[in-house]
């Protein structure tokens, strides 16, 4: 049994150590009615532990209960109008120097492919 278990641990350590490093700053560009609209966004990677910003008309937006596993990447950002909170909930594929994110966008389905900045 303590060899199972020193396996799975050494299996979890691995995966952690495997994890895409996206530490840095990505842009990318949104379609919307209103025509193109630039994204930033900032990310820290810790381990399995996503932190950064993303920017907006508003300013930055920090980056809740973000997780890296492997090249799977995930994290909310809450943004404020007025009296409102607004949620989104990102999903995205890191491969090399580009990231692909899904989110719901006012019920729709949005992909956005983020490159990492020079």
């Amino acid at each position: 049994m303590k060899k199972l278990f020193s396996v799975l641990g050494a299996l979890a350590l691995a995966a952690t150590m495997y994890a895409a490093d996206i530490t840095g700053k990505w842009t990318g560009k949104m379609e919307t009615p209103n025509g193109s609209r630039d994204v930033n966004m900032a990310f820290k990677a810790d381990g399995a532990t996503l932190t950064g910003s993303v920017s907006g008309r508003n300013g930055d937006t920090p980056i809740e209960n973000g997780k890296i596993d492997g090249d799977t990447i995930t994290f909310t950002v809450t943004r404020k109008f007025n009296d409102m909170e607004m949620k989104t909930n990102y999903t995205g594929k890191v491969a090399g120097d580009s990231i692909k994110l899904n989110y719901k966008m006012r019920d729709n389905d949005v992909e956005l492919t983020l490159k990492r900045a020079n």
